[in-house]
């Protein structure tokens, strides 16, 4: 029997991992630029702190979380999304408490059973940023362009920034009042309508044709804002048109978690298909007390990795180049060399230079072949000849070039040649 990754996740294996790694720094560089500081949290965590912060009503509680007892019979879920459990971490430590906002970035796995598809699944990875404690649209606006500028750093072109207001606790109720009126009107199946009562924005989101075709004529929330949330808004568009980031207002966005307040967005790339959301976030200034903690405003988003580098790859940017896993590569010829070779090796990385070498006993067709799959410039050749004159052979794989330097300079010679 031979084991194989469950449904819905997947391998990343080199050369590719190594460009999901540049993935991932390049997504959070802008935000550590500005300051946000990293945290980890437990990648399970207490059930009732995703279902009270993520939402009963969310498809992510009633169908999606992996959900298990622990040996004490209590109820730990994996970790389906990062802010939650970042705000449980920041009121657990009394971050709040200090000097505001609290700035953070974090990156890790999420775990959702999904329908398994290209672009969507079980196992995924995302970076966030999360900054809380402060109700300002400059706030919004700042983690908006430092996303954007994550995207833009990769080359991605074919990115739209989708912006929205969902109110406030003051207009939202007039607002789900009259989207519930609408609702209740359809033609929706039973599961629907139980959503209607409990959070009809939800509705909105639903994904279905056969649902959306119906939502033609729904209000919106524009149209109930009340005038400080229409005043937020217009401060976080006007501060994104200064900052030179485009976006399309977009009066039905809503997003699939329960917490969202006020400012509500989303970056989507045209060439994913359906599975087109590559990142996105808001403001919830209500997710604090719904945790058991003090009226803390924030916001904060998460930007998919693993849909990123989709987006890359749909766009032409990856390239076929496997990159270079080291500079060096040692192929020594005989006991002692070899154990010259491994001392000389560690010197190199000691030194800060990537450095490989043959291992298995081959011989020198078989260890060259070596070196050239390495992605190695650099080949050093050391037989017992060589070791008895104290000088290594320094071939040149891009341009067969090879030249006589002792072992004494070696490391030295190499150092000036790789940086």
């Amino acid at each position: 029997m031979t084991f194989q990754a469950p449904k819905g996740t997947f391998d990343w294996l080199p050369p590719r991992s190594e460009q999901v790694l540049a993935v991932r720094e390049a997504l959070v560089a802008p935000v550590r630029r500005a300051g946000y500081g990293y945290v980890e949290t437990p990648v399970f965590e207490d059930t009732q702190l995703f279902a009270r912060g993520v939402g009963e009503s969310t498809d992510i509680v009633t169908k999606e979380m992996y959900t298990f007892p622990d040996k004490a019979g209590r109820s730990l879920t994996l970790r389906p999304e990062g802010t939650a459990s970042v705000v449980r971490a920041v009121l657990q430590h009394g971050l709040h408490t200090g000097q505001l906002p609290v700035k953070l970035w974090y990156s890790g796995s999420q775990f959702r059973y999904e329908r398994a598809q290209r672009g969507r699944y079980r196992h995924f990875w995302q970076v966030g940023a999360e900054a809380l404690g402060a109700e300002d649209p400059a706030l919004d606006a700042e983690l908006i362009v430092l996303a954007a500028r994550g995207f833009s750093s990769l080359g991605l072109r074919n990115v739209t920034l989708l912006l929205n207001s969902l109110g406030d606790g003051n207009c939202r109720p007039a607002y789900r009042a009259a989207l519930q009126e609408f609702l209740r009107g359809l033609d929706l199946d039973d599961e629907t309508r139980a959503r209607v009562e409990i959070n009809p924005l939800r509705v909105l989101d639903d994904k279905r044709p056969e649902v959306q075709a119906r939502l033609g004529g729904a209000p919106l929330v524009a149209d109930h804002l009340c005038a400080a949330c229409k005043a937020y808004h217009e401060e976080v568009r006007a501060l994104l048109t200064a900052a030179g980031v485009a976006f399309e207002d977009d009066p039905r966005l809503v997003r699939g978690l329960d917490y969202y307040t006020r400012t509500t967005f989303e970056f989507t790339h045209g060439g994913l298909g359906s599975q087109s959301a590559i990142g996105g976030g808001g403001r919830y200034d209500g997710l604090s007390e719904m945790l058991g903690g003090p009226p803390l405003p924030s916001v904060g988003w998460a930007l998919g990795v693993d849909r990123t580098f989709l987006a890359m790859e749909s766009e032409g940017l990856l390239g076929d180049a496997a990159p270079g896993r080291v500079q060096v590569y040692g192929v020594a010829l005989g006991d002692d060399a070899r154990r010259r070779m491994f001392l000389l090796v560690a010197e190199l990385r000691e030194a800060g230079v990537s450095a490989d070498m043959a291992f298995g006993g081959k011989g020198l067709k078989g260890a060259m072949k070596g070196a050239g799959r390495s992605g190695a410039r650099y080949a050093l050749i050391l037989g017992e000849r060589d070791l008895a004159a104290q000088a290594v052979q320094v071939k040149d794989l891009t341009t067969a070039e090879q030249t006589e330097v002792p072992l004494a300079r070696v490391v030295e010679v190499l150092k000036g040649k790789v940086q």
